[in-house]
């Protein structure tokens, strides 16, 4: 076993304290002299021909300063990402309702929002799609393209015709997801400070600041070295600040330039709402075969995901989803197709899970049909056809030694008493309200990283710097946005140089001092930049651990012995030296104490033509039971208990990463059973936390969570990634317990009430 002294230990927060006590300065939190105040002009409709912008009755507002259009750009008005088809600004046509037309900059915020509302937009409507499917139909109105593909996706294995013929058993059916808001507490923000080079400083609440730099420096017409982007304090992501924070600070740096004075901008929740990236809605039509044993044999899949009016990361969303369309089991022949629509709503982006949970909850809800068709229970069933170390997956990828999929299953199967529980509906009597129970189930693999198709993007940039006071100093580029990786990442640079954890700091993300080291996103913090970490700290430690020899002989230990190190302290042959001792030394014999790291993923070998080939370096796993009451009378569904498993590699911080687990678990629920926003004619109609309803902590179900250790040696202390994998099993694992309670299957996410009812309805008639 190896020792370790931090690496596997519940050690404290590092930004613990600083938010409980409320000293945390968010962007919202920081002023500057000078500083102005920046408001959206919104598009009212869903798709518009910008005629005339006016700030006539905008400049009569107290504290009005000017109004920033597209005219004001500088450089280049086509954000610089995946497909940049993205205006900063609209020129002459706005693709959904919110869309930023222009921005109104003011004295005050109130000014600026005042004036905002006053900014007079003539235009011409526009004919509008707001169905993904309909926008793929031939005589569709073209918004995007030639065909309203914004991107698609294939992948081809065997024989798949054959295969559905041959087969014993088949299932199939249609899946729709809707979307999922971020609903980060903190909603987008920045702030931008022209430099006296020409240059600009931005503030931002981000977890990419180098998309933020892209996208400055683009719109700005300025060389990146003229452009720094320091990460605030970051109040929640969940993937909604990878993207759209780079749009945000483009547009507070266009005010900037533009005023000289510094520039902040703030979101109003409802502006975040109806703005900012979603969860993709999702629609699928999958069908699986199986032969008369229970073996899988075939799986075709149809995915399309609404992409919105713009691409942002549509196409790299799609791609993961795609990969994973036919779940964490061996077939032999598969057809997987995809496509990502244009309409004319809210671009959708990143969202814990990435394009995933979406086809997951259509593969695992189907699989549990497949399963009673067969006559099997079905966990078993999984069991008997889930991927184990040296299968391929349906890319014809090897499964590797890291791969705890069976003992997950198990460990979930025996501790929620899965054989009893299964085996028929408990009726209750409650309040003169008839209740059943049941219980659901799901498996699911995730690829850590960015993957083949991320792979330009998957890399990470460490600093490391041991100051003469023996404290050190790390910079990253990833960042830090409620998930831990403050602390994570401190504990993997303690363990590397055997620096006291409190002697450790990691900063949030400052671009001038790091390379691009890609987005925080897809649970590739802890592989990344630990790696990058260790790689920096390597020499480092070669110095330090070679002083405190050196000064342990010297104290009159055996130089034939053999030294240890933990905790911050070196010993051998009864003596023992501090590492502030050892790193005092290494200053006195001017060692370099400050490197560099850098860390990049191994090339992968999928083939974008026929989606064959190592998609991902690694994958992490889950496995979910979730227990449910549903009311017979109303078709309200409670959530009792869920009980999870996961294999993402060593734990690194164990109370961390069940904080991890709940987290997802919770946010997973919520958009199982509750989270519901609606469109009307392309306007969304529910824009705010009164009518669209999430989760709370008082909904929580209780938790019975399990880590099974699979060590990935390529990982920094074997660690792979944690941080999407527990929401994305958890839908399905819900909808298959509805169906075990009282036979109705929903096969809509969310599983309203009235969704429920009609089932039971339809079942009883």
């Amino acid at each position: 076993m190896e020792k370790l002294s931090f690496v596997g230990k519940s050690l404290p927060r590092k930004d613990a304290l600083i938010k409980i006590t409320g000293r945390a300065a968010y962007a919202d939190d920081r002023e500057f002299a000078g500083m102005l105040y920046a408001a959206a002009v919104r598009s009212p409709r869903p798709r518009v021909k910008i005629l005339s912008i006016s700030a006539a009755a905008a400049s009569r507002i107290p504290g009005y300063v000017t109004l920033v259009t597209y005219k004001d750009i500088p450089g280049v008005n086509k954000w610089p990402l995946v497909m940049r088809d993205y205006p900063f600004l609209p020129e002459k046509e706005a693709r959904f309702a919110g869309e930023t037309v222009a921005l109104a900059v003011a004295e005050t915020a109130a000014a600026a929002k005042a004036a905002a509302r006053l900014v007079e937009i003539k235009f011409k409507e526009l004919p509008f799609i707001d169905d993904p499917l309909k926008a793929l139909e031939k005589k569709s109105i073209k918004i995007y393209g030639k065909n309203n593909v914004i991107s698609s996706f294939v992948i081809k294995k065997g024989a798949v015709d054959k295969a559905f013929d041959k087969a014993a058993y088949v299932a199939e059916g249609e899946f729709f997801t809707n979307y999922q808001v971020h609903a980060y507490l903190e909603t987008q923000g920045a702030i931008a400070i022209p430099e006296s080079d020409g240059g600009v400083t931005v503030h931002s609440s981000t977890q990419c600041p180098f998309y933020i730099l892209d996208a400055v420096a683009a719109a700005l017409g300025l060389p990146y070295h003229k452009v720094k982007i320091l990460q605030t304090v970051t109040g929640g992501g969940f993937g909604g600040k990878e993207d759209m924070p780079a749009l945000v600070a483009s547009h507070a740096a266009l005010c900037a330039v533009k005023t000289g004075r510094p520039v902040k901008l703030i979101y109003g929740r409802k502006e975040d709402f109806q703005s900012m990236s979603k969860r993709h809605p999702g629609w699928a039509r999958v069908a699986y075969g199986a032969d008369k044993n229970g073996r899988l044999t075939a799986c075709r899949v149809k995915y399309v995901l609404d992409g919105g009016a713009y691409a942002t990361l549509s196409p790299i969303v799609l791609w993961r989803g795609t990969v994973h369309a036919a779940g964490p089991y061996k077939i032999d022949n598969v057809y997987i197709e995809t496509f990502a629509a244009a309409t004319n709503k809210v671009s959708c982006g990143a969202f814990r899970g990435f394009g995933q949970p979406q086809i997951c909850f259509a593969q695992e809800s189907l699989i549990d049909e497949l399963a009673a068709k067969i006559g099997m229970d079905p966990v078993d069933f999984r069991l008997k056809n889930m991927l184990e170390p040296g299968d391929k997956t349906v890319t014809g990828q090897k499964i590797n030694s890291s791969c705890g999929l069976k003992e997950i299953v198990l460990a979930v199967r025996r501790r929620s008493g899965w054989n009893k529980k299964v085996a028929g509906n408990r009726l209750q009597m409650t309040g003169g309200k008839d209740k059943v129970r049941g219980i659901g189930f799901a498996v699911t693999y995730y690829g850590v990283g960015l993957g083949a198709k991320g792979r330009y993007l998957d890399r990470a940039g460490a600093l490391v710097n041991i100051y003469k006071d023996s404290s050190v100093g790390v910079n990253v580029g990833n960042a830090e946005m409620g998930q831990g990786a403050l602390t994570v990442l401190a504990q993997i640079a303690a363990e590397t140089l055997n620096a006291p954890y409190e002697s450790v700091r990691v900063e949030e993300v400052d671009t001038s001092k790091v390379p691009d080291s890609g987005p925080t996103v897809a649970s590739r913090t802890t592989l990344m930049s630990g790696n990058a970490i260790i790689d920096a700290a390597g020499p480092l430690r070669e110095r330090i651990f070679k002083t405190a020899f050196d000064l342990l002989v010297l104290k009159g230990a055996r130089a034939a012995g053999q030294m240890t190190a933990s905790g911050g302290v070196f010993y051998m042959g009864g003596k023992s030296v501090t590492f502030s001792e050892v790193s005092g030394e290494c200053w006195n014999r001017r060692h370099k104490m400050s490197e560099q790291g850098w860390y990049a993923a191994p090339r992968t070998t999928f083939k974008m033509d026929n989606g064959q080939g190592d998609a991902y370096v690694i994958y992490s796993y889950s496995a979910d039971a979730a227990e449910v009451e549903v009311d017979l009378k109303t078709g309200v569904a409670k959530v009792l208990k869920i009980w999870a498993a996961y294999d993402v590699g060593k734990i690194v911080n164990p109370r961390l990463a069940i904080g991890q687990a709940q987290g997802g678990i919770l946010q997973g629920m919520s958009w199982a059973l509750y989270e519901n926003l609606v469109y009307k004619n392309g306007i969304m109609i529910n824009p705010n936390f009164t009518d669209y309803v999430m989760a709370t902590a008082a909904d929580k179900p209780e938790y019975d969570i399990t880590f099974i250790e699979k060590p990935y040696a390529e990982g920094p202390y074997k660690a792979k990634g944690m941080g999407e994998v527990p929401l994305i099993g958890v839908a399905p694992a819900v909808a298959n317990a509805i169906a075990n309670a009282c036979g109705a299957r929903v096969r809509s996410v969310p599983l309203l009430p009235e969704k429920v009812w009609g089932e039971l309805k339809r079942i009883k008639n």
